[in-house]
C-alpha cells in the first residue's frame, strides 16, 4: 500500500513538474546568437519565414538596450519604419513577448536609422501547422496585440516526449 502511495505521489508530481513543457509554446529568440542588432545586417525576414510561430509561443528578444529597442507597430508603420506611435515599447534588453493571437506581429527598433537598415521583423502568427514565418503585410490583415524564455528556437520534440514517458515509466518500474 505505501508503496502504491509513493507511486502516485511520483507520478503526480512529476505531471506538475513537467506540465508547463507541455502547454508552453516555442521560445524563439529573434536572431538567434546574433540577437536583436544593427551589427553584421542580419537578415530578420529570412530568418523569420524559416520559423512557424503559432498562438502560445514567445518572441524574444535580445539586444543592448544602450544602443537598441523593441517597439511593436502596425503594419503602414513597419513598412515605413515610423517608431512615432508605437503599439507597444520594450526596453530591458532581454524581452519576451508571448504571441496571444493570430495575425501579423509587426516589430522594429525605435532607434532612428535602425530600421532602415533592416532591424525589424514581421512574425506571421498561426494556430495551425502549416503557417510560415513573415510574408507580404498585405497577405493578412494587422495584428497588434503586445504582449516568456527558455532558449534559441527551442522546440518541445520527441526527444522530450521519450525523456517524459521515461521518468514516467522508471519509477513505476522501481516501486513495483
Amino acid at each position: 500500500m505505501g508503496s502504491s502511495r509513493a507511486l502516485v505521489f511520483l507520478v503526480v508530481m512529476f505531471a506538475y513538474l513537467n506540465f508547463p513543457l507541455l502547454v508552453n509554446g516555442v521560445v524563439y529568440s529573434v536572431g538567434e546568437s546574433t540577437g536583436w542588432t544593427t551589427i553584421g545586417h542580419y537578415n530578420y525576414a529570412k530568418w523569420a519565414s524559416n520559423q512557424t510561430f503559432k498562438v502560445g509561443d514567445t518572441i524574444r528578444f535580445v539586444y543592448s538596450p544602450q544602443h537598441h529597442n523593441v517597439m511593436q507597430v502596425t503594419s503602414s508603420d513597419y513598412e515605413s519604419c515610423n517608431a512615432m506611435t508605437p503599439l507597444a515599447t520594450y526596453t530591458t534588453g532581454n524581452d519576451s513577448i508571448p504571441i496571444t493571437k493570430e495575425g501579423h506581429h509587426y516589430f522594429i527598433c525605435g532607434i532612428p536609422g535602425h530600421c532602415i537598415v533592416g532591424q525589424k521583423v514581421d512574425i506571421q502568427v498561426s494556430n495551425s501547422s502549416t503557417s510560415g514565418g513573415a510574408m507580404t503585410p498585405t497577405m493578412s490583415p494587422n495584428s497588434t496585440s503586445p504582449s516568456k524564455t527558455i532558449s534559441s528556437a527551442s522546440k518541445f520534440s520527441s526527444k522530450d516526449l521519450i525523456l517524459l514517458v521515461v521518468g514516467l515509466v522508471v519509477p513505476t518500474i522501481l516501486l513495483i
